[in-house]
């Protein structure tokens, strides 16, 4: 009788259907064959339901992560308990602060927060480490995702200091706002976005409605005149 051999179980988060994902991110699309595999075969599967946290201040990096599918925010929050938004992560993006993280063997100093469930590739410190020592192509990657960040990171601060807060609530808005003209956001999350006090977002969005430039609900924002809300948005 011919022996049948069932098939190996997938290590613990394997990245199963997943697999090839490299060819996601186009800096790694052009890595060799050999250091695609080594990448692939290191990296371990992450989930994350929405609203889970991905990473926090005072936690270790435990790796490299690199979006799949879904969206995380990064943010910091003052010791008064004020919020503000630094950037977001998409699918095809890695997370410069974990990176970060490791270069410098440091502790995360913001939390990552999912926005939507969410699927990543973790590659552990050590192949992280050797892909940088060994691979021109990879350090590029890495390096080109950091100077973006840092160039975004620059005009938070930029808008933070020496922005109009009314002005930046109108763009906001228009980038956040749907198809539709519907952002679903609250006057809370509009602060943490840009940094500012509850009460400031309310007494400016209380305005807009006054001039007939947006409808509030519960959660959520109309633009109901979105040409003349992007015109004063653009008005600094």
């Amino acid at each position: 009788m011919k022996e049948t051999v069932a098939p190996a179980a997938p290590r613990p988060g394997a990245l199963g259907a997943h697999a090839g994902w490299t060819g996601r991110f186009a800096g790694l699309a052009r890595l060799s064959p050999a250091l695609r595999r080594k990448l692939e075969d290191a990296a371990r599967l992450r989930r994350f339901a929405a609203g889970e946290r991905v990473f926090g201040p005072g936690e270790k990096a435990r790796g490299m992560l690199f979006l799949l599918s879904g969206a995380v925010r990064v943010h910091q929050t003052s010791r008064g308990g004020r919020e503000i938004v630094l950037y977001r992560v998409a699918a095809g993006e890695s997370c410069v602060m974990t990176a970060a993280c490791l270069f410098a063997e440091q502790s995360y100093h913001a939390e990552g927060v999912a926005e939507t469930d969410v699927v990543a590739a973790e590659a552990p410190r050590a192949t992280f480490e050797a892909l940088l020592a060994d691979s021109p192509e990879f350090r590029d990657f890495v390096f080109a995702a950091y100077s973006h960040r840092m160039i975004e990171l620059f005009r938070v601060v930029e808008d933070v200091v020496f922005g109009r807060m009314d002005l930046r609530i109108a763009e906001r808005l228009c980038q956040l706002a749907d198809e539709e003209g519907v952002a679903r956001v609250t006057h809370q999350d509009l602060a943490a976005e840009l940094g500012t006090a509850r009460e400031v977002v309310s007494r400016q969005l209380a305005e807009f409605q006054r001039r007939g430039w947006i409808e509030q609900g519960r959660g959520r924002v109309r633009l109901s005149d979105r040409e003349a809300l992007a015109r004063f948005a653009a008005s600094a």
